[in-house]
Parts: C-alpha cells; sequence; structure tokens
C-alpha cells in the first residue's frame, strides 16, 4: 500500500484501525470468529463490508475520520458567532433584515444537504469513501475562503450554499467506519464520531467568539484552512475502505433523497428507525433554536452564561459518545440502550421545560444527553440491514432525514415559543418548545419498541 492510499484493484486492501482513540480495530479474523460463535447464523464474506483476513494498512486512517468530522464541526461551529454580523455588515446595520436573512442561509444549508447527502453518498458507494471524504474537506476549505473573501452578500450566500453541498464528511464518514469496523463494535465506533461533534461545538463558538473579536471574517480564514490542511493530511494518510467488489453503479434514481429513502421503506426496520431518527433530529432543533431565547427570557442569563451552559451540553455529549456508549451497548445491548437514550432525552426535555431557575436546567443537562447513547445504536442497527454496497446510500438517506428536521424545525420551535409567554400568549408555557421536543421523543421511544431487528442481528448485538 503506497503513501497515496490503498492499492484499490486489490479488492483484500484495508486501512487498519489503531486500538487507541478509536477502540479495538477489525483484526484479521475477527469476522471468522463471530460467525464460529454464533449458532444459528449463517454469516459469508459479503456480510462484510471489509472481506476476511485483510492485510493491514495504514494505522491513521480511521483517526484521520475522527478528527475530520470533529474539525467540520469546529468550523461551523467558529462561523456560527461571526456569521450574523457579517451579514448585517452588508445590510446596513438592518438587524430586522439580517435576522430574516440569516434564517434564510439556515434553511438553504438544510435544503443543500436534503438533496446532495444521497448524491455523494450514492457517490462514495460507487467511487469509495476516500474521494468523496477528501473532496469533502477542500470542497469546504476553499468554500470558507470565499466566504471570508466575500465582497457583497451574494458571494456569501453562494458560500453557504456551497457548504451544504460539500458537507458530507458525517454520512460518507459513518460509512467508512462501516466498513473498517465488525458489526459487534459499530455502535461504539459511532458514538466516537458523537464524541468528534461535542468536540467541534465545544471549541467552535468559544474559538470563533474569540477570533471574531479581533476581525468578522478571520474565523472563515481559519475555518478555510483547517479544512485545506486536514485535506492535505488526507491525502497521504487516507486509505480506500470500501474494495471494488462491494461497489455498486452510480443510479440518480437511488441518488436523489425519494430514491436514497426507497432503501428504507423496504425494510421494516429501516424504516421504523428512520422514523425514530427523524423524530430525534426534529426534537433536537428545539435546542438548537429555542434555547438562547428561553434561557434569556426565563432566567436573563448572560451570553456568558448561556454559552457556558451549551458549553456543558456538548461537553457531556462528547463524554457520553467516547466513554459511555461503548461498555453500555455490551452490557445492555444496542435495543436497550436506543430505549434508555430516547427516555433520558424526554425526561431531560421535560426539565428543561419545568425550570424556573436554571439549577433544574443545569441538572437536566446530563439526563438530555443521555440521548448521545441512542443515536450511535440505532445506527448501528441500521447499518446491518443493508449490503456493503449500500452503506453510503443509506448514511446519505439518514443526513437527508436530518436536513429534512432542519428546514421545518426552526420554524416550528421559534413560532411555539412565540405563542408561549407574553401578555398575548393563550396559555403562559415559555417550556412548551421543550414539552413538544419530549413528546416527539416520546413517541420515538414507542417506534423503537415496535421495531424488532431479524432473531440474527439480534444474535450479533447481544
Amino acid at each position: 500500500m503506497g503513501p497515496m492510499g490503498g492499492d484499490e484493484t486489490n479488492t483484500n486492501s484495508r486501512p487498519d484501525v489503531p486500538d487507541g482513540i478509536l477502540g479495538d480495530a477489525l483484526d484479521a479474523g475477527v469476522a471468522e470468529n463471530l460467525v464460529a460463535t454464533a449458532p444459528g447464523i449463517e454469516l459469508s464474506k459479503e456480510d462484510f463490508a471489509v472481506p476476511l483476513g485483510a492485510p493491514k494498512g495504514r494505522r491513521a486512517a480511521a483517526s484521520f475520520i475522527f478528527f475530520t468530522i470533529a474539525l467540520d464541526m469546529l468550523a461551523l461551529g467558529m462561523i456560527a458567532p461571526v456569521l450574523p454580523r457579517l451579514i448585517a455588515s452588508f445590510m446596513a446595520g438592518d438587524a430586522t433584515g439580517a435576522a430574516q436573512m440569516l434564517g434564510i442561509f439556515g434553511s438553504v444549508f438544510a435544503v443543500m444537504q436534503f438533496f446532495f447527502s444521497p448524491v455523494l453518498g450514492s457517490l462514495s458507494d460507487r467511487f469509495g469513501r476516500r474521494p468523496v471524504v477528501l473532496l469533502s474537506n477542500f470542497g469546504l476549505g476553499f468554500d470558507y475562503l470565499l466566504m471570508a473573501w466575500a465582497p457583497a452578500l451574494g458571494w456569501l450566500f453562494v458560500g453557504r450554499v456551497i457548504s451544504g453541498l460539500t458537507a458530507s464528511s458525517v454520512p460518507t464518514g459513518m460509512a467508512y467506519m462501516t466498513d473498517v469496523t465488525p458489526v459487534e463494535k459499530r455502535a461504539g465506533a459511532f458514538g466516537l464520531i458523537g464524541a468528534a461533534f461535542g468536540m467541534g461545538f465545544v471549541l467552535g463558538p468559544a474559538l470563533g467568539g474569540i477570533l471574531g473579536s479581533v476581525n468578522p471574517r478571520l474565523p472563515f480564514w481559519v475555518a478555510g484552512g483547517l479544512s485545506l490542511v486536514n485535506g492535505m493530511y488526507g491525502l497521504f494518510v487516507l486509505p480506500e475502505s470500501l474494495s471494488h467488489e462491494h461497489r455498486s453503479r452510480f443510479s440518480w434514481k437511488r441518488a436523489n433523497p425519494v430514491g436514497s429513502l426507497r432503501l428504507l421503506k423496504n425494510n421494516r426496520v429501516l424504516l421504523g428507525l428512520a422514523a425514530v431518527l427523524v423524530l430525534g433530529y426534529l426534537a433536537q432543533q428545539s435546542l438548537q433554536n429555542v434555547y438562547v431565547l428561553f434561557a434569556d427570557y426565563q432566567f436573563h442569563w448572560t451570553d456568558r452564561s448561556v454559552g457556558l451552559s451549551l458549553a456543558l451540553v456538548a461537553v457531556f455529549s462528547g463524554m457520553y459518545g467516547a466513554g459511555l456508549v461503548k461498555p453500555l451497548v455490551k452490557r445492555i445491548g444496542e435495543r436497550n440502550a436506543l430505549s434508555l437514550g430516547l427516555a433520558g432525552g424526554a425526561i431531560g426535555y421535560c426539565m428543561f421545560g419545568w425550570s424556573r431557575t436554571g439549577v433544574l436546567l443545569l441538572w437536566g443537562i446530563p439526563v438530555l444527553n443521555l440521548m448521545a447513547v441512542a443515536w450511535p445504536s440505532a445506527q448501528s442497527i441500521m447499518s446491518r440491514e443493508v449490503k456493503p454496497s449500500e452503506q453510503g446510500q443509506m448514511q446519505g438517506a439518514v443526513q437527508s432525514l436530518r436536513g429534512l428536521a432542519g428546514m421545518f424545525g426552526p420554524v416550528m420551535f421559534t413560532y411555539l415559543f412565540s405563542k408561549s409567554y407574553g401578555p398575548a400568549a393563550p396559555i403562559h408555557a415559555p417550556g412548551a418548545a421543550f414539552f413538544l421536543a419530549a413528546g416527539l421523543l416520546v413517541a420515538s421511544l414507542a417506534v423503537a419498541q415496535w421495531v424488532r431487528p431479524p432473531a440474527a442481528s439480534r444474535a450479533i448485538a447481544a
């Protein structure tokens, strides 16, 4: 295997996964041991994305995926505090117009994710994960530089469109980790990706605020530079994880959002867990869009207090993803971990909604963040329900669901919050948005109980 990645003509090549930050590797022969120790389960070589007995490759590959996603989230977090100011600077300080334009920017990003995540996922099934991950790195890098340079609002808008198009590292990274991780350890791998999200969201806004105080364009320059450097590093350390024998033809019929979701509807487990995910993603929009407004109205918190509390949310999310998912799934199984995460999220949102002082809300944060256990468990189950050649399409479909929630969630929760407080409110209930989020998670928990993976999948999970 050369320094630029695996020999793509060798269908047995694969990256080696380090034993350190990313947990246990997919050792040569682990799949055979799994087959031998699971009586009654008929598994073949084709049941694994990585061929059995594959030779070792570069040790940094899975770590690169982890840090790619962390850097992508860091870059998104860095620009979040300064994007409103940059938009306002193009609108002669019109705060109302800038707020409306910021909402349009957010919706456009979600729309692009909805339409293009399945395309990029299907492209990774056809051409491999490596080129799509590197495309994301270089695309986002040049895009942030474009936004840093933007001389007019129109250029900034174009940059946001490109961001939504190229931000494919999450679905493709998930597919990559599926390729290199044995089925019984995928929940832990997905949990580490959740920890990467947490790292980015903890450090991003803080770093963006510091850099933005110097110049509102500086966070864009830094974000662009980090993405490009990461892409250059990936050229040398990231081998291909998907062998030629497991690739599929690209088809627009499968790559469009409707076509990608069709993959989910033909399987009861996939369809049910897709419903669980979309309800959960929708509930998360309450945290992203109402939390700051609620804390300001209910507790009169300063920006510093709000920022520290959000950092606490991200810290617990990262801790659970990195340190709790793997042992918990090993002890109670994926289905029970999924149920525990959803129940914890519902209770946490209720604690938010009931809080009259900041104390109950802060106690609710570690409970709410049990949701970090639910998503890896759900995606681990889903990854076993499709062939290796469909992992990218499936992850793209999941990302489309996230984009769908991003399109409708902000309007729904902010509207409900605006109608739940003040003298004109039919019922004074500032926490109504969080109660709605809790209700969505209760509904997703009910759906999760309805979903029953096949006996073979349950045996593997155990």
